[in-house]
């Protein structure tokens, strides 16, 4: 398998990889290639995924539903 050797990398760069890397515990180098991947190899999205889960969600919330008046009161509030 080939290697890559990384040089120059910014600071601030290789704190963020390295933090990323810690939260999905991951090294260094699996959490470069799963960025490298996910930027270069294509996403198919599965909408019949995304469909069940919005209808998920659609029946979480069936049983209250906002009116208008209720919506435009939440985003208003706090404001002067």
């Amino acid at each position: 398998m080939p290697a890559l050797t990384i040089k120059n990398i910014p600071d601030d760069l290789y704190s963020r990889l390295k933090e990323a890397a810690q939260t999905h515990h991951r090294s260094m180098n699996s959490e470069i290639l799963y960025c490298v991947e996910r930027t270069l190899v294509p996403h198919k999205v599965d909408i019949s995924e995304h469909i069940s889960v919005a209808r998920k969600l659609r029946a979480k919330t069936a049983e209250h539903p906002l009116t208008d008046d209720e919506l435009n009161t939440a985003k208003n509030e706090g404001r002067p």
